[in-house]
């Protein structure tokens, strides 16, 4: 397995490219946008620099495309983050220089459908970073939570190992984006279990793999980043869902397809997502919060008894959709100690 290239890394006043790779919220929801920049400004003392299709909802794929190009291109900028998610930056993928990419490697860090490009920048061979968007983490209402800061400076800042802390708090419970008061005070949290381990007598490492489970279903369906089944052994799986609250049977079938691919049975350990379980759409209460993750759960478990029953796996690590939220390199080192029950990554 090639060693992965870890891109240097930012330096405090350093110039720092915000793009919009999936959706334009910023231009809807400018509160959390702003919020986030002054964060990084003021807190992590970065000097955050737009593009043209940033703060622009509608902007076409090629024109994505041409933001990241010239975030990559220009020397004087030294990380890129994006603004937030969306659903359809799978069709920028196409526009994609790699040659330019490769030529000019830089810490990207975003999550949700940015697991296109994660994946894409990985499959490059250059680490990339789970996590971290202006919106929702750098924009957090009230102010950051601290298990998020101490990974993001981290991930932003240094190099070599990191272990990553247990939360005893969490929340997926959102407030209006548009209203003022929802950033008066931080959002609602509750008292949560620590990480659930699965055939946890063996300690596993290797490169990360992954990212949301609904991205990564569309990539598999459109034969896109997805390499030989053999291209997975002894990687760490990421799978994490989003506030579309997919259906545990929706996550059993995704994971069965890439088992009958020959994809899930060559993953050496997986990492779990705490599972989002409330949307506006859905405003579950507790006990239906905690019954669809335990489903959610289940569901995992199931496919991975038929394709992969002696895989290490450990649920409700914080690295998706929920609050706080830690930083996974994708395409970088992780290792999974059952025995000691600790993880470890490498930024």
């Amino acid at each position: 397995m090639t060693e992965p290239i870890y891109p240097p890394k930012p330096r405090p006043g350093d110039r720092v490219a915000i793009v919009s790779p999936s959706a334009g919220l910023p231009e809807l929801f400018p509160l959390p946008y702003e919020l986030g920049l002054r964060r990084l400004r003021e807190d992590f003392r970065l000097v955050p620099v737009e593009y043209p299709a940033t703060r622009r909802m509608g902007a076409s794929p090629a024109e994505r495309a041409a933001d990241l190009h010239a975030a990559f291109g220009d020397p004087d900028i030294k990380a890129v983050i994006a603004s937030i998610g969306g659903d359809d930056q799978i069709t920028v993928l196409p526009h994609l220089d790699a040659g330019l990419i490769r030529a000019n490697p830089k810490p990207f860090f975003g999550y949700s459908d940015n697991t296109n490009l994660l994946t894409y920048i990985a499959d490059l061979g250059i680490v990339a970073y789970h996590g971290g968007s202006v919106m929702a983490e750098f924009g957090r209402p009230g102010a950051m939570h601290s298990l998020t800061t101490v990974s993001l400076q981290a991930a932003l800042f240094t190099s070599g190992e990191y272990e990553l802390r247990e939360s005893t708090v969490y929340g997926d419970v959102q407030r209006d984006w548009a209203d003022p008061t929802t950033f008066a005070s931080p959002p609602m949290m509750q008292a949560c279990d620590g990480w659930r381990w699965h055939n946890a007598d063996q300690v596993v490492e290797g490169p990360a793999w992954g990212g949301s489970l609904e991205i990564l279903s569309w990539l598999l369906m459109a034969d896109r980043l997805i390499g030989p089944p053999e291209a997975y052994d002894g990687r760490v799986l990421l799978i994490e869902t989003s506030e579309e609250l997919p259906s545990a049977t929706e996550v059993y079938r995704i994971l069965r397809n890439m088992g009958e691919r020959g994809m899930l049975g060559r993953f050496a350990g997986v990492l779990v997502g705490r599972a989002k379980a409330w949307s506006f759409e859905r405003p579950n209460t507790p006990d239906e919060r905690a019954a669809y993750a335990k489903e959610q759960r289940e569901a995992i478990l199931r496919a991975l008894a038929a394709y992969n029953p002696e895989a290490l796996v450990v649920f409700d690590v914080d690295f998706g959709h929920t609050d706080p939220q830690v930083v996974i390199p994708v395409g970088g080192w992780v290792r999974v100690d059952g025995h000691a029950h600790r993880i470890t990554v490498r930024y």
